[in-house]
């Protein structure tokens, strides 16, 4: 597995990480614990070095069952994980405190059974409470040696140079993939400014891109995307057409579409590092297989040749979720 550094933070992980949010969060009923730990092993023995997780993923479970299956190899893999719902509850509102972030950090050593957590996100910016104080009391952590790099998720560019300001940023989490760009208009051009690596989820358009979905899938209630707009079975008739581009793509490289939908992040910056999340084995090695496959300047056009021909329909949140991003 190619590493690749999230900006000028020093901090190296491998070129495509695990996203564990779905082990047990947000896409349907939870996998069953000890498979879910043998995912994440076998992610670490096929080269994955970054494992992100969350106190509101479960909430709190995702964080246990991700310190269990690290446990082997825990000085090897960096664990990112976040704070900034009220008690690790997505849905209860937004809290960034100080107290708050500290009592997070502490509860979270204590789940993953570490003494120190590589990356630690502001879930959601909190206009309740001034950035500044959010990157003090992270910076403070850091000093004290429970954190060792600070990082935001879903912010936008004038709360990520303030923060930077005080506490350098390691990296932004954002949603990132080919039907969804927006931070190519602005951010990406300050994450560059300011060194910042940009980690990528749901870069298979949350299964999309894969081709596994179309416009008759039926989506449980617990699973996320069945209040999503982009995913309604009038959007996803929409958008089929950037799908079968992509695989169309695939199937003249002898490869697959999440594969094409991997490298095509992985191209557009050397600090970028999508983190696809799945619960089946084979979906892992697929994806991680992306690592190795290089995009040539002509399938990048073909690609943004595509992109420019189809517009992709549905926002991808609901609106009483869309106003916690970008702030």
């Amino acid at each position: 597995m190619q590493r690749r550094t999230l900006g000028t933070s020093k901090l190296e992980v491998s070129a495509i990480g695990f996203g564990c949010m779905g082990l047990s969060f947000g896409y349907g009923p939870a996998a069953d614990k000890q498979t879910a730990i043998s995912l994440i092993r076998s992610a670490f023995d096929q080269g994955v070095t970054l494992f992100d997780t969350a106190e509101a993923y479960g909430p709190f479970t995702n964080e246990e069952l991700v310190g269990e299956a690290v446990a082997p190899f825990r000085d090897q893999v960096v664990i990112a994980t976040k704070f900034g719902f009220k008690n690790g509850d997505a849905t209860a509102g937004l809290d960034s405190r100080p107290e708050r972030i500290r009592a997070v950090a502490d509860a979270a050593l204590r789940r993953l059974a570490t003494d120190r957590i590589d990356l630690f996100y502001q879930h959601r910016v909190d206009p309740g409470v001034p950035i500044e104080d959010v990157a003090g009391t992270v910076q403070a952590l850091i000093r004290e040696g429970k954190v060792k790099h600070f990082g935001l998720s879903e912010a936008g560019v004038q709360t990520i140079r303030r923060a930077h300001a005080v506490q350098p940023v390691a990296a932004l989490q954002s949603e990132y993939s080919m039907w969804w760009r927006e931070l190519e208009h602005e951010t990406f051009a300050v994450l560059e400014e300011l060194g910042i690596g940009l980690v990528a989820f749901s870069p298979l358009g949350k299964g999309f891109l894969t081709g596994a979905i179309d416009d008759k899938t039926a989506f449980a209630k617990n699973d996320f995307r069945s209040v999503v707009p982009r995913f309604s079975p009038e959007a996803r008739k929409a958008n089929q057409g950037l799908v079968d581009a992509v695989a169309a793509l695939a199937a003249a490289k002898g490869v697959t579409p999440a594969q094409i939908a991997l490298a095509w992040v992985m191209a557009q910056r050397p600090w970028i590092v999508p983190i696809p999340g799945t619960t089946k084995l084979h979906r892992l090695t697929e994806n991680l297989s992306a690592a190795a496959l290089a995009l040539s300047a002509d399938d990048l056009r073909r690609i943004g040749d595509a992109l420019a021909r189809i517009p992709v329909h549905g926002d991808r949140y609901p609106p009483h979720l869309a106003g916690l991003v970008g702030k």
